[in-house]
């Protein structure tokens, strides 16, 4: 092995050949991109369908090879006969079909996560590339078998060495979206990231342990190994905000993968953005299982006997509603087990049926066809009978009900008898009020057991007749070319049409709240309620979860601190594996300790064993006489902290994380701390920056859940405690606000504050 530096040149044409290959395959889709679409629409209808499915084709592969730009080679795999194989973002081969390059999800390229120096098998060495653009900018070897001449040789060169890869990136500043962790997964992360899909899998790990890139990299790893079936069926990715999904937006693209729809539980249902926040008590109770059970309440309150039943003429004849009719229309229709809309048509058939008997009855001769048609359309038409069938089964909305049962306590009690009157007070507000976040799994169930509106299943019979017509065109495309009995089917003609591909699917997917998908990806999952796991469950029958959380961080009073309570309830037992991350990769030592002793004494279950760095101004203590002086206090240490890890090229995020109370104060005060920490032109760069992406921000406990920032002025956190709804989410909202930076923790409080919650 020669030097240091012409080992980077060696790499250097190594990655080279690769970014060469990629550049070609680039160009020889987008050249046949462009002459799929020089063809313009003319030619048969086969012609045109086929074209089009090429050229969504063609443009799902340009957006795929342009998303692995950035590190596209990261490492290297020697083995013991000498060969050497790259690992990479994507597959390659050259022209010849000769390997070049390896997807870091196949199986030969385990060995680079999961080789040590006791199990290592044939591999020698492993080593990390680092690159700037298309540069090669640094290497560093790990040799896994200690009896190996390339032991010596790579202390020679200078390439020898231990987590020098993942120091570095984790020291490199923030820049307000998550980067994958492809070239640095860990072992213990790889085992995970590789398990089985046909089984939840529960990743329980302290702050910074990885579990967000852990579950994102498996996703990435599922669609890989199981293509065929996830490219049909979706993954869905379900955050704790949009922030969150912002913040994450890049990694599955990054890893090769663009077809996830991610959402936030607010936003699972199409058409509804739920922006509003009940208070923790509300979320707490509409987070209930039983809710489902006053969600049915509601609904088979609508199935009844009304109390008075009109007395038609019908051709001159007296036609009665007779409850015993109504009794027996309504377990017609339930008996279909269809949703309340739809069985409605059963029950409304049921009573015209019954009250053209009625009219029948009344008749001393038999009536011809005619006048039976004729009798019927008038009952149909009758505004007195059409009212009493209203009344009798109601066709609804979900938003309506939900609207009437919360707006009306004494529905409120009835649907809900385990409410006290605390409760009812509660959950009570105005008619018309807006969707919120904890009313959306209600939604949802309500949705569930009511089926399509009239005017939306209207619509729905009008797209199946469509979609019925599309595949008898497909059938008779093929029957025409003599094709369509062997390996190429109609509705395989059907998907080419529609686009059978993953970024095809997720739109599909986003659009349709019955969609069910092939595996679901939950972040902070120890926040959802039974209510929220509810809607979730029913969105994925196969039971294929990764989900990922920390019972300690749990700020919803509905969430979950105990994996085996919630999950054994929602898979059974023995049917889910917990795994769990111990080690802090994020934050420094001093931080990881001193939010860990805090957590432990508050009662919190900590699994964090130990964070890989030590920092010894790690952590900073600044005490003000009283709350006059705290806001000027808390933002001259953000000003100053941003000097230090705010850069002008985007890089860099600090937070000020204070109690609700303090928000506005701090927000109004920033925009003149930063101007006269970093002057005007500075200062006014970063104000204007979008709220979400901002590199100087002041935030809450709850906005923050997920992210990370290089520094972070904690204010008051005392305060924070006290406005708190229980005493476990006030430590646990303090434990997630103290481990949020990557660098520096600056606490910034009053000497009473202090005094009060000692830190």
């Amino acid at each position: 092995m020669s030097s240091y530096a012409s080992q980077i040149e060696e790499e250097q044409r190594a990655v080279s050949r690769a970014y060469e290959r990629l550049d070609a395959l680039r160009a020889e889709a987008r050249s046949r991109l462009d002459a799929v679409r020089a063809a313009g629409s003319h030619g048969s209808p086969t012609q045109r369908t086929e074209r089009d499915s090429f050229a969504t084709m063609y443009e799902d592969r340009l957006t795929q090879l342009r998303a692995v730009e950035d590190r596209l080679v990261f490492g290297r795999l020697d083995a013991a006969d000498g060969s050497k194989r790259y690992i990479g973002r994507i597959g390659l081969s050259d022209a010849g079909h000769v390997p070049m390059l390896t997807d870091w999800r196949a199986e030969a390229a385990r060995p680079f996560y999961e080789a040590t120096p006791s199990h290592h098998g044939d591999i020698v060495m492993r080593r990390h590339i680092t690159l700037s653009f298309r540069d090669v900018v640094a290497l560093e070897d790990e040799v896994l078998d200690v009896h190996s001449d390339q032991v010596g040789e790579a202390s020679r060169s200078g390439t020898l060495t231990g987590e020098g890869a993942l120091l570095a990136s984790l020291s490199s500043r923030r820049t307000g979206k998550m980067t994958d962790i492809v070239a640095t997964i860990q072992a213990e992360q790889d085992h995970i990231i590789r398990a089985a899909m046909d089984r939840a899998v529960v990743v329980q790990g302290g702050p910074g342990t990885g579990k967000t890139a852990v579950a994102l990299h498996r996703a990435a790893y599922l669609l890989y190994t199981h293509r065929r079936t996830l490219e049909r069926s979706g993954v869905l990715v379900v955050g704790p905000s949009s922030a969150f999904l912002r913040y994450i937006d890049q990694v599955l693209p990054s890893l090769g993968e663009t077809g996830v729809v991610s959402r936030t539980v607010g936003d699972l249902i199409p058409g509804v953005s739920a922006t509003t926040a009940d208070t923790p008590r509300a979320a707490q109770l509409k987070g209930d299982r039983r809710m489902a059970d006053a969600i049915r309440n509601a609904v088979a309150a609508r199935e009844r006997v009304p109390a008075d039943l009109p007395v038609v003429q019908v051709n001159g004849v007296t036609v009665p509603m007779l409850a015993v009719d109504v009794e027996h229309a309504i377990s017609d229709a339930r008996r279909t087990r269809q949703p309340h809309n739809k069985a409605r048509e059963t029950f409304v058939k049921s009573m015209i049926t019954a009250m053209r008997i009625r009219y029948e009855e009344q008749l001393d001769y038999t009536p011809d066809q005619d006048e039976v048609n004729r009798a019927v359309s008038l009952l149909r038409m009758n505004d007195k009978v059409r009212v009493a069938l209203n009344l009798a089964w109601l066709p609804m909305t979900g938003p309506w009900l939900i609207d009437d049962m919360f707006s009306k306590p004494a529905k409120l009690r009835r649907f809900a008898p385990w409410l006290d009157d605390a409760d009812v007070a509660e959950l009570t507000r105005p008619k018309g009020s807006p969707i919120t976040r904890s009313d959306v799994p209600l939604l949802d169930e309500a949705l569930e057991l009511l089926g399509d509106d009239p005017k939306v299943a209207s619509r729905r019979r009008r797209e199946e007749a469509a979609q019925a017509e599309q595949l008898q065109f497909a059938k008779d495309t093929l029957a025409q070319n003599g094709i369509g009995t062997g390996l190429v089917t109609s509705q395989m003609l059907i998907d080419q049409i529609n686009g059978d591909d993953a970024e095809a699917t997720a739109q599909r997917a986003g659009r349709d709240r019955e969609w069910t998908y092939g595996h679901i990806v939950v972040d902070e999952a120890q926040e959802l309620t039974a209510m929220d796991w509810r809607m979730l469950m029913r969105r994925c029958p196969s039971r294929s979860f990764t989900i990922v959380g920390d019972v300690a961080q749990t700020s919803a009073l509905g969430g979950t601190r105990s994996w085996p309570k919630t999950m054994n309830r929602l898979f059974g037992r023995g049917r889910w594996d917990l795994n769990e991350l111990t080690i802090d990769y994020r934050n420094p030592q001093e931080v990881s300790d001193l939010a860990g002793r805090f957590a432990e004494a508050q009662g919190l279950y900590i699994s964090t064993v130990h964070a890989v760095r030590r920092m010894p101004d790690a952590v900073t203590r600044r005490t003000v006489d009283g709350p006059d002086g705290l806001v000027a206090a808390a933002l001259d240490e953000a000003g100053a902290l941003a000097r230090e890890f705010v850069a002008s090229d985007g890089t860099g995020r600090v937070a000020v994380i204070a109690p609700g109370s303090l928000l506005g104060r701090l927000r109004r005060a920033l925009p003149d701390a930063l101007r006269a920490a970093l002057g005007e032109d500075e200062s006014r760069r970063i104000t204007g920056q979008d709220p979400w992406d901002r590199q100087v921000d002041v935030c809450d406990t709850e906005t923050v859940k997920g992210l990370e920032y290089d520094a972070v002025v904690l204010v008051e956190p005392g305060l924070i405690d006290q406005e708190a709804p229980s005493r476990l989410v006030a430590a646990a909202d303090l434990y997630v606000a103290m481990t949020r930076p990557t660098q520096r923790l600056a606490i910034v409080r009053t000497a009473m504050d202090e005094k009060d919650l000692g830190l």
